[in-house]
């Protein structure tokens, strides 16, 4: 845990000069602390990222001279590795090393903190719940959605009042890095196999994801997806009041499900149901589900949730309906970095032999089998583009026609030549973006540029 008095006569090191970490030194700064930005990017590079940045905070570029080895703490940058010969430095000399969320936190106000993490649907569910508890705060107050999310926590926690709420979406490179976060409310949506790269195995890559609830108090309460296996084996170790949902079950001991069209809650003393959010697939409901739990536990009520549920249009970048060209529906689901989540796309759109699928990019060295199924069962053909396209083609050849692309506007074109009206062109790559893009965001927003250029 970060107790900003015991650091108040050191200098702070922020490893990484990316959006959090500039948030971060900002704040850092502004509290009082002589801060050191040191990132191995060179000058260059980092010109567009320091716009913002406060004078007060020195910055090297570059590589990391002898004053980063001389911090009184560091923080580190999510996507940084342990392995980093920085951070093993650091570590050596026993010198403490934070995550950007511990930072926010410590300079925090806020009367609630809910916190969201999971494999897949992090950001729908953080922006959902955003919703719900703005719904029941405001006028008085407000919920405040940040983290992963694409907002900074540093920007946005230390900025929220006692009555307010914030929201945190969280990675597994967030939480990995964090010692001590306690949510009055806090989530595991589900777990696959994703960033193994990153963590060395899977074992690592759940032990993250725990870090979510396992500092919770009693009276806290954690979300988990009763279908998923791993969150049935956490919530054995969750020292909260564990709360399930489930898409493909109902009653019981469960505290939420869905049936007949509605999603029924049992929890924090009431018993009511609801319309779901119009937005397609089994995953939205579980997405409905798990926020609306954290939301009733935090003090929100049946109200609340129904007005957010019924104003809510989803988010960018997942399953987003961009626009229909010659009568091809195209849709951005930029967000899906994995397999899993293409899974799940393909699930929500996929009712017949009608959609065109664009993969590829940096792939993150797991296998695409998993979609095998479903390829054979809605989609027409594959357009590969990106690094990891020869060994898509290699591990689905045969479940559909498979077409060498190379690029997202390429992939496009070919889908208008031979597609049909009531097509559907789904971008949803299941691999990183790193390779052809700066990241999922400017992949989804030139994919949405590129349709509204097509004729």
């Amino acid at each position: 845990m970060f107790i900003p008095e015991r650091f108040k006569d050191g200098r702070a090191l922020v490893i990484g000069a990316g959006k959090s970490g500039v948030a971060c030194a900002n704040l850092l700064a502004g509290r009082g602390f002589a801060v050191l930005l040191s990132d191995e990017k060179k000058a260059a590079e980092l010109k567009g990222r320091l716009k913002g940045l406060s004078r007060r905070v020195k910055v090297e570029a570059g590589g990391h001279s002898p004053a980063a080895y001389a911090c009184a703490f560091a923080v580190k940058s999510p996507g940084l590795t342990h392995a980093s010969p920085l951070i093993r430095a650091l570590k050596k000399k026993k010198i403490p090393i934070f995550s950007e969320i511990e930072i926010a936190l410590a300079f925090s106000r806020a009367g609630r903190l809910l916190a969201v993490t999971g494999t897949n649907g992090k950001t729908t569910t953080a922006t959902l719940l955003g919703a719900i508890m703005n719904a029941a705060l405001r006028p008085k107050a407000r919920a405040v959605v940040c983290g992963n999310v694409g907002i900074p926590a540093s920007a946005a926690a230390p900025a929220a009042r006692p009555g307010d709420a914030v929201v945190m979406e969280l990675s597994s490179y967030q939480l990995e890095d964090s010692s001590c976060i306690s949510p009055d409310a806090a989530c595991v949506l589900n777990i696959t196999p994703d960033h193994l790269d990153h963590h060395g195995g899977m074992a690592a890559y759940v032990a993250a994801k725990e870090k979510v609830f396992s500092s919770q108090a009693a009276g806290a309460c954690c979300v988990f997806n009763y279908e998923d296996k791993y969150c049935r084996q956490l919530a054995r170790r969750c020292p909260s009041k564990p709360l399930f949902f489930s898409s493909a079950r109902s009653g019981g001991k469960l505290n939420a499900w869905a049936a007949e069209g509605r999603l029924f809650f049992k929890a924090a003393g009431r018993e009511f149901s609801a319309r779901p959010p119009a937005l397609p697939g089994a995953h939205n409901l579980e997405n409905a589900m798990c926020a609306g739990l954290m939301a009733l536990h935090c003090g929100a009520g049946p109200a609340a949730l129904r007005r957010a549920f019924a104003a809510f249009k989803g988010v960018e970048h997942r399953i987003e309906p961009v626009r229909t060209v010659r009568g091809i529906s195209f849709v951005n689901d930029s967000k899906g970095t994995n397999v899993d989540s293409t899974v799940v796309a393909l699930k929500a759109l996929g009712g017949r032999r009608n959609v065109w699928l664009i993969l590829g990019g940096l792939g993150k060295g797991l296998p695409y089998a998993p979609l095998l199924p479903l390829i054979k069962k809605s989609v027409k053909g594959v357009l590969t583009i990106g690094a990891d396209a020869p060994v898509i083609e290699a591990q689905l050849a045969g479940a559909a026609p498979v077409i060498t692309a190379l690029t997202m506007e390429t992939a496009c074109r070919e889908i208008l030549q031979l597609g049909e009206r009531g097509d559907i062109a789904l971008f949803s790559p299941a691999c990183a973006s790193f390779d052809q893009f700066k990241d999922f965001e400017d992949r989804g927003r030139k994919f949405k540029a590129f349709v509204g250029t097509l004729k």
